[in-house]
C-alpha cells in the first residue's frame, strides 16, 4: 500500500467511527449542547463536513481561501443522514482529489496558511484534516457522557 492509500483508508476509517458516533445520538439530544458557547450536537456534525469542503478547496488553492461560499450555509437539516446525504457529493470530490495526487505531491505541494502561523506540506496537511474530524468525534464523544446518553464503541 502506496501513502496515498493510506491517507484514502485513514479517511475512510476516521468517517466510518465518525458516522458510528453521529448516527448513535438521539434525534431529540442533537440539539443538545454542553453550554450556551458550544455547538449542539448537529451544529458540530455540519462544522466537520463543511471544514472538509473547505480544506478540499484550500488544497486544490494551495492555501487559504479569501472568500468562501459555503454551499453548507441555511441548511436547515434536522438530521444526521441530511447532513451526510447533502454532503457525500463534495465529500467524493475530496477523496478523489486526494487519488489524484501523486507520492512526491504529498512532499512537495505546499499548503500556506501563513495568516493562520503555518505553512504545511500536502500530506501533512491532509493528516491534519483528519485529525480534526477525530477531534470533534471525541468532543462529541464527551458530549453524550455529559448528557448522560449511552456512548456506542468506536473502537471494534
Amino acid at each position: 500500500m502506496n501513502s496515498i492509500e493510506l491517507i484514502i483508508l485513514n479517511f475512510n476509517e476516521v468517517r466510518r467511527r465518525s458516522i458510528k458516533v453521529w448516527t448513535s445520538i438521539p434525534h431529540d439530544k442533537l440539539q443538545w449542547k454542553p453550554d450556551n458557547e458550544a455547538m449542539t450536537c448537529l451544529e458540530m456534525i455540519r462544522h466537520v463536513l463543511e471544514s472538509e469542503h473547505y480544506y478540499h478547496l484550500a488544497i486544490k488553492n494551495r492555501g487559504s481561501l479569501s472568500v468562501f461560499d459555503s454551499p453548507f450555509e441555511n441548511r436547515d437539516f434536522t438530521s444526521v443522514n441530511e447532513e451526510l446525504y447533502f454532503a457525500e457529493p463534495f465529500r467524493n470530490q475530496f477523496l478523489d482529489t486526494i487519488k489524484s495526487f501523486t507520492e512526491e505531491d504529498l512532499k512537495n505541494i505546499k499548503i500556506d496558511r501563513s495568516e493562520l502561523g503555518y505553512i504545511r506540506d500536502l500530506g501533512d496537511m491532509l493528516l491534519r484534516i483528519a485529525y480534526h474530524e477525530s477531534v470533534h468525534t471525541g468532543q462529541l464523544l464527551d458530549y453524550l457522557r455529559t448528557a448522560g446518553i449511552p456512548r456506542i464503541r468506536v473502537w471494534d
